[in-house]
């Protein structure tokens, strides 16, 4: 477990850093990138250090955040600079180390277990990626060094911004387990909420909870978590070229106006359902779960989710199984703001399953048939060659209606 060399390294507060370093009379300012009000992504997206110091939060609103902060200065975002620093910095870490994983646009775990012999000890290595990550970029990094990823990254989150931070096997007791279990790689807002409820509230709490008992609470998920309170991760840093298994896709929007009825909601699912759908037929798979997250105007997240009788990708099983999920389990005490539709679970299209007595598989068929028509005409004339009466916009429909009397969008 120790001979592994592991570095997350994490680009501090890195939009704001990006567009204070661009723009320098941004450098003694408080300052927040956030989105564009006018279309409903009127959020923190991030903060630079002076900001969080006044209690800013990604996420939060900006009137929130202007509450906090009353001179807050909020610039709209560039991700095509973002991308281009990424690169830049990617690049640097590449020159130890041709294990390099990205996750997400600013961090990156490095295993530089065979680059010491070239390079000195890890800690030089550590220190020395900081430095030239501000030297050539102007931006800093916080890099945490362990023997696994698991713990390198919550080493990176221990001290920041600029900072190098060791764990080693002996800081599992000593420094690890009296962390706040939300601080664990893997435990959300969610699964802590779940966790305090339980009583379990440091890391040392998870590692010591019988592995029978975090089994059958939270699945396989409890144990991956207990393992990793207990300092036990195997995972590999990728390679850019070694990409993990898909498990999941997912479409998600955030409506440009609040959602107050099923009906509103309806063609927003549908639509996405249909993406989703593409998408699996694209890469030749099927889904075995459906899973919808409702975020409401409160930005509080509420997500369902349940198995397929028989996989499938057609667009309108998919709607289906995501409009049954939000009418048992959403009932609009606050309006909606943005929907997810997840397929999980993902089968290739080549596997094998039980049949069911009591499915339509000539309708299934149909359907897969209709969906693969519709992606070749959209491939081929345009993404709005072909729409869903049920997603025209009110007008659009009302104009047909008028030529069309007998045309009923709810049928179709």
């Amino acid at each position: 477990m120790s001979d592994r060399i592991i570095l997350h390294c994490d680009l501090n507060n890195f939009f704001a850093s990006v567009e204070c370093y661009l723009d320098p009379s941004l450098k003694d300012k408080n300052v927040a990138v956030c989105g564009s009000v006018e279309e409903r992504h009127g959020i923190v997206l991030a903060k630079n250090e002076s900001a969080k110091k006044f209690g800013v939060k990604t996420g939060e609103a900006i009137w929130e955040a202007r509450l906090k902060c009353p001179d807050l200065v909020t610039v709209p975002p560039h991700y095509d600079n973002y991308v281009d620093f990424s690169r830049r910095v990617k690049s640097i870490y590449e020159e130890y180390t041709d294990m390099v994983e990205p996750f997400g646009i600013d961090e990156c775990w490095l295993d530089i277990t065979g680059s010491t012999t070239l390079f000195g000890d890890k800690m030089k290595i550590a220190e020395e990626l900081r430095t030239r990550v501000k030297n050539e970029t102007g931006l800093t990094i916080s890099v945490g060094v362990s023997f696994n990823k698991v713990f390198a990254k919550l080493a990176s989150d221990m001290k920041k911004p600029d900072a190098v931070t060791l764990l080693t096997e002996d800081d599992i007791k000593t420094k690890i387990w009296s962390l706040p279990c939300n601080e664990l790689f893997g435990v959300g807002r969610k699964t802590a909420k779940h966790f305090n409820s339980l009583g379990i509230k440091t890391i040392g709490d998870i590692a010591e909870m019988p592995e029978d008992i975090m089994n059958r609470i939270f699945g396989k998920n409890g144990i991956t978590l207990r393992n990793y309170a207990n300092g036990i991760d195997f995972s590999p840093v990728l390679r850019e070229n070694e990409v993990p298994p898909v498990k999941s896709v997912s479409r998600g929007i955030t409506c440009k106006r609040d959602l107050h009825t099923y009906k509103d909601i309806s063609p927003v699912v549908i639509s996405l359902s249909e993406k989703v759908s593409h998408s699996l037929r694209k890469n030749n798979f099927f889904a075995t779960t459906v899973r919808v997250a409702v975020k409401d105007n409160k930005l509080a997240v509420h997500e369902f989710q349940q198995k397929i009788k028989t996989p499938a990708r057609a667009a309108d099983i998919l709607y289906k199984n995501a409009m049954e999920l939000i009418k048992k389990n959403y009932f609009f005490f606050l309006p909606v703001r943005a929907v997810t539709v997840f397929a999980g679970n993902l089968v290739k299209d080549n596997f094998s399953y039980q049949l069911s007595l009591d499915e339509d598989y000539n309708m299934l068929e149909k359907l897969e048939k209709i969906d693969a028509k519709v992606d070749f005409l959209r491939e081929k004339f345009g993404s709005d060659v072909i729409v869903r009466a049920s997603t025209l916009k009110l007008n659009e429909r009302e104009r047909i209606q008028s030529a069309f009397p007998s045309f009923k969008p709810s049928d179709l």
